[in-house]
């Protein structure tokens, strides 16, 4: 880890691509330019890498929402499940989308701050799909694409981030105007119209029409480094104010976790938060972060049910709660270290 992992979750490169010639979602496109799209995209991707390939419409909605909870697939590509197809890496790390919002969508996510390793590991294939297709462009607006905010050099540039300090200090309506101001928006867990939860947000650009793809990336690490040192200074004084209240909190959210008989998803996620806290403050400590970090999705719902069997005995907050207890006690070393 670096310094900033202990705010950067992850990072996360987009690209929205439009094929020439073909209508912009959601606008009626013929069977014969589906298949165009999508033979063509195949072809390159298994010419280009070992990627795992997958049309949405043959597969069941619950394995699309384990997806979701991922970050790999998005709302809108489920929306289009009758003709979308999702590729990814092994590591889910590359991950392509046909028929999204945008014809193409691509995208590479990687953890703790690295917006540059991202746009470096995903920019050969970007290349590869420019060359392969005409892409909508226009010399005045650039990359065109079906949202007027994704108009221009069609990246979105990401930073998930994990601010508990400045959540409790009531920072984030402050924070979300800030990032207007930048043309950067502040978002939940999900992105766009989702809830924060566990004090994880997304920082990303939006309407940078004229900025190049690197200018991107600059301005959005600019707030990101700004978000992290007052994350960093709130969390000291925070903790020095409050040593007992916060130190109560996590070790009863780490009780809760390791002892509860039903547990609920997003009770999970908000007490996962708080030992994930109390690891960054030094009260407990968390043996692998990044094995930590993936219980807040393999214990959402969709992806619960493709890791555990349920009955009608063990229903889905109890085998939630039995999971979770097993892999936190294994994860999280015992004793009061504050």
């Amino acid at each position: 880890m670096t310094d900033f992992d202990c705010v950067a979750i992850s990072s996360r490169i987009r690209f929205a691509r439009n094929v020439a010639g073909i209508g912009f979602m959601p606008s009626k496109i013929d069977e014969a330019q589906i298949s165009y799209l999508t033979d063509s995209m195949v072809a390159l991707l298994s010419a280009s890498g070992d990627y795992t390939i997958m049309p949405l419409a043959f597969m069941p909605l619950s394995r699309c929402k384990a997806l979701l909870e991922r970050h790999v697939i998005s709302k809108e590509l489920i929306n289009n499940k009758d003709i979308s197809v999702v590729a990814t890496n092994e590591d889910e790390s590359l991950i392509f989308m046909i028929f999204e919002e945008d014809h193409l969508r691509e995208q590479c996510i990687q953890p703790g701050f690295s917006l540059q390793e991202a746009y470096n590991k995903l920019l050969p294939m970007d290349e590869k799909i420019c060359k392969s297709f005409k892409i909508a462009f226009d010399e005045e607006f650039g990359f065109l694409t079906s949202s007027p905010a994704n108009l221009g050099n069609g990246m979105r540039a990401s930073v998930m981030v994990f601010i508990p300090a400045l959540e409790r200090s009531g920072r984030i309506d402050e924070l979300i105007k800030e990032a207007g101001h930048f043309n950067l928006t502040f978002r939940g867990l999900y992105g766009e119209g989702s809830e924060a939860l566990g004090s994880i947000y997304q920082i990303s650009n939006q309407g940078l029409f004229a900025c190049s793809e690197e200018e991107v990336i600059d301005k959005v690490s600019d707030f990101f480094f700004n978000i992290y040192n007052e994350e960093m200074s709130l969390r000291k004084k925070i903790f020095d104010e409050n040593h007992d209240k916060i130190c109560d909190e996590v070790f009863r959210a780490l009780a809760i976790l390791e002892n509860s008989f039903l547990l609920e998803e997003k009770e999970m996620i908000s007490l996962l938060s708080l030992v994930r806290f109390g690891h960054e403050l030094g009260i407990l400590k968390i043996k692998d972060v990044n094995l930590f970090m993936k219980l807040y999705y393999h214990g959402s719902s969709a992806n619960l049910h493709e890791i555990r069997v349920f009955s009608q005995e063990k229903k889905e907050n109890r085998v939630r709660s039995e999971y979770i207890a097993k892999r936190v006690k294994n994860l999280v070393e015992i004793g009061r270290k504050a």
